[in-house]
């Protein structure tokens, strides 16, 4: 027999399987979807980014300062702009805005700007063209989110520091505006002309300098060539358009790229439901088998016949998914677009469509091909006698199951290895989902085992019944366990990521912690704060002293030595940086010794000073417990010794330190102070940060209150997009589950047929399909859910480095819900069988 009559077939066999086989496009269709839809927005946003690179930037080069650029760096800067190349310049640091009419507060972003910035791209304002007119004057443009907080409007007077400005307008948009950015810091731009009469930029004020200038590109490179070690002893630090570029084209494709594994996820699952309902097919369609091997068709053309369908279906179901894929696509950057700096061209990516359909139909075929591997070996005998043994069949069949096998698990470790953010995480999802799939059919068999020799023989009839179906011949057990328990497993995965995630960054919940917190108080401005702070009878919970030093030496080495050092990975950041220190004689709640040990007792004569380092810091710059470290304190040199490292919670809201000094050392050197407290009226914390903005203008406060809104929104922004794309996942996971028990039916429908005749009542036959439902349900969930937890420490503190949290609430509830979910779904499924009549089940049987 030949390829027409292998396609004659598969068209006629087709004609009435479709409606049936729709669960079986449905599943490619999600997976091929959530594909197509991520690696097209992933390719957009590059294009997009390559695009609007300077527009972003907004020059073709940037420097930056956490300090005033020195005398000779501005020598330099002064030179290129004579020499022809526009520069201009942008001082930004936090301060309070305090609205004159309306008496309210808030802590901004300030942005002083002088010369022509942007180069490249507009800003935005209304009234329009105010962009191009506010620095001749004493204006100010904002953020609408500051006409919000302060219940401001245009022509309204705006408090920064010691001068007034006139609010002239809003900024509408801006090259490289992230919507939550401005939420968490509102922006008041300022003429820079006017910064000196704020008196802002005092000692320990944290502000930083920009300068930007418009080069050929040729030029930007050779400048930065001539002037780097001029720029890296003063710590300043450039960026370029190509290196922005670089940059977010490396963040925003890895974004895209965890949810591309997402993707992979519903992919696998709707692998799974191919199978599912392939193996209900198969079932129905062994006796046609039989009949074409009786009118001589050969054992590959009997497979061919079907696999024909299969594929033909599998590129129907990509079609689908490539569809729903674009849509998809052309929604995320509205999904995302809190989070995204540019405005993402969305186009059509012809060479992801087929990729997906190629992908979508493979994975269909293939999947499918394990349970059409029975329709090759079915034999002629089997018209008449429907019960033939196939047990020599599949044997026969097994060295073709295992080739199979084998081009799945290449397939997976390709999938995975294109679509993760790095090598080793490809591979680490792989690895995840074979061992998931080896602990699930280890955990069915177990339960099969373990059912037979432990048999509950005194249980009711009904519990037997059902505990009875888990081993009997033909049981459906580990195909059940290892399709329902492997989509649970990827999506409770998932879910505990997710909220380990959150978890980092939501803010201290205890009931007594701080919500106000005041920085940037000088040292004759401490006793003022607290006086003010009684008199709206507020207790400071804490008064912490900043002072601001840089490393000199470690055991007697120069910084610039240790960091030009090739032998030792040491991070010129972590060597260079400015910190900003305390001093103190106890541990708070946030941290954890973890080497050496706390100064407990009083220093010997002749001892160095002790300090306390941060472990990643101390990783990071190669510090060790005992090694020796020369501060240069505003110009003072402090040799101190390492005598611990501590482990930092840096979530907990209350002042961390990446070094703190013993007590005796920092006392005398110039410092400010931080001061946090806690006020349960909202009414009485803006009117406290009011009276100390009005006493003490340059110190800036900030309402943590405020700050945990803004940060829910920020994680609901990058949850929704986790979830977003988790809908496939769990669509294709009830997809799954709708298979699995359609491909037990026929067993359902023998077992109440045999049960009913024997005078079994629908009740009983309810329960007893009842009991088996449960079992599997809850088997399934139970290892789901703990290779879940397994997977999300391994995940966290692997692959994130950061602490896992367990939520053992939440994961008990989705164990319950899953077992709910299968008992409900398998009643519903089988309501047909529990309430039909003997003879209607025989005909059925008969059929």
């Amino acid at each position: 027999m030949k390829a027409p009559f292998a396609l004659a077939m598969a068209w006629r066999e087709s004609r009435g399987s479709r409606r049936r086989l729709a669960l079986y496009l449905s599943s490619v269709s999600l997976g091929v979807a959530a594909l197509v839809a991520i690696n097209s927005f992933r390719t957009n946003v590059t294009a997009s980014v390559h695009a609007q690179a300077r527009t972003l930037l907004g020059a073709d080069l940037e420097l930056r300062s956490r300090s005033p650029f020195p005398d000779s760096v501005a020598a330099v800067l002064d030179s290129l702009h004579r020499s022809g190349a526009p520069l201009a310049r942008v001082t930004s640091f936090a301060s309070m805005a305090l609205a004159s009419r309306t008496g309210r507060t808030r802590l901004v972003d300030v942005r002083a700007v002088a010369g022509g910035f942007p180069f490249y791209g507009t800003i935005a304002t209304a009234p329009p063209g105010q962009w191009a007119t506010f620095r001749d004057r004493r204006a100010v443009l904002v953020d609408p989110a500051v006409l919000v907080y302060l219940d401001a409007a245009p022509g309204d007077t705006l408090q920064i520091g010691d001068a007034r400005f006139a609010i002239a307008g809003v900024v509408t948009d801006a090259p490289g505006d992230v919507a939550l950015w401005s939420a968490i810091g509102p922006r008041v731009f300022l003429p820079a002309a006017y910064l000196d009469e704020t008196h802002l930029l005092r000692f320990g004020s944290l502000a930083q300098y920009r300068a930007y200038f418009q080069l050929p590109e040729d030029a930007v490179q050779r400048f930065l060539n001539r002037h780097n070690k001029l720029f890296q002893r003063y710590q300043i630090s450039s960026e370029t358009v190509a290196e922005q570029e670089e940059d977010l084209t490396r963040d925003l494709g890895r974004l895209a790229r965890y949810l591309g594994l997402v993707g992979l996820i519903a992919l696998l699952l709707g692998g799974l439901g191919v199978a599912s309902a392939v193996n209900v097919f198969v079932l129905d369609k062994l006796d046609s088998a039989a009949l074409l091997r009786c009118l001589g068709a050969r054992q590959r053309t009997v497979l061919m016949v079907y696999l024909l369908q299969a594929i033909a279906l599998g590129l129907v179901g990509a079609g689908a998914g490539v569809i729903l894929g674009v849509i998809v696509q052309a929604v995320l950057p509205a999904v995302l677009g809190g989070l995204l700096p540019l405005d993402v061209s969305v186009t059509l990516q012809w060479s992801t469509i087929l990729a997906g359909l190629g992908i979508g139909a493979g994975t269909a075929a293939l999947f499918a091909l394990l349970p059409l591997l029975q329709l090759r070996e079915v034999s002629p005998l089997r018209v008449l006698r429907r019960e033939l043994d196939l047990g020599a069949g599949a044997r026969a069949a097994r060295p073709w199951r295992l080739a199979v096998y084998g081009v799945m698990l290449i397939g997976l470790v390709g999938l995975a290895r294109w679509q993760a953010p790095r090598p080793v995480v490809g591979y680490a999802f792989a690895v995840a989902v074979l061992v998931s799939t080896a602990a699930l059919w280890l955990t069915a068999k177990g339960l099969i085992w373990a059912t037979r020799r432990w048999f509950p023989r005194r249980a009711s009839y009904v519990v037997r019944q059902g505990i009875a179906n888990l081993f009997r011949p033909q049981n459906q057990t580990v195909a059940v366990v290892l399709a329902i328990g492997f989509g649970v497993f990827l999506i409770t995965t998932l879910y505990v990521v997710q909220r380990s995630l959150i978890d980092q960054i939501a803010l201290d919940a205890r009931p007594d912690r701080p919500n106000l917190v005041f920085f940037d108080i000088q040292v004759d401005e401490k006793d003022g704060i607290a006086r003010i702070l009684r008199a709206r009878s507020v207790r400071p919970v804490d008064v912490t002293p900043i002072v601001p030093a840089r490393m000199a030496r470690v055991n007697g080495r120069p910084i610039d030595s240790l960091a030009a050092d090739s032998s030792r990975r040491r991070s010129p950041w972590a060597l260079r940086r400015e910190y900003r220190n305390t001093y103190r004689d106890t541990l708070v709640s946030s941290e954890r010794l973890v080497a050496g040990s706390w100064w407990s007792a009083a220093r010997r004569a002749g001892e160095l000073p002790r300090i306390s380092v941060e472990e990643e810091l101390a990783t990071e710059a190669g510090l060790r417990v005992g090694d020796r470290v020369t501060w240069n304190v505003q110009g003072v040199p402090v040799e101190t010794r390492v005598a611990s490292l501590r482990q930092v919670s840096w979530a907990r809201f209350q002042p961390n330190f990446f070094v703190v000094f013993e007590p005796g050392v920092l006392e005398s050197a110039p410092q400010t102070y931080v001061v946090m407290a806690r006020s349960e009226d909202p009414v009485a914390r803006a009117e406290l940060q009011r009276d100390v903005t009005l006493t003490y203008s340059n110190v800036a406060s900030l309402d943590l209150t405020l700050v945990q809104r803004t940060l829910d929104g920020v994680v609901s922004k990058v949850t929704l997009a986790i979830r977003f794309m988790a809908l496939f996942s769990i669509a294709s996971g009830l997809v799954i589950l709708i298979g699995a028990l359609t491909a037990s039916r026929l067993q359902r429908v023998r077992e109440a047929v045999l049960l009913k005749t024997l005078g079994a009542s629908g009740a009983q036959v309810r329960w007893i399909f009842l009991t088996e439902y449960c079992a599997w349900g809850s088997l399934a969930a139970m290892t789901s859910v703990l290779l879940a937890s397994a997977a999300g420490w391994a995940v966290m503190t692997r692959l994130f480095e950061l602490p896992f949290r367990l939520p053992a609430l939440p994961l008990l509830a989705v164990w319950i819900a899953v077992c709910g979910v299968v008992a409900a779904v398998g009643l519903a499924h089988s309501r047909a069988v529990v309430r039909g009549t003997p003879l209607a089940l025989w005909r059925e049987l008969s059929e």
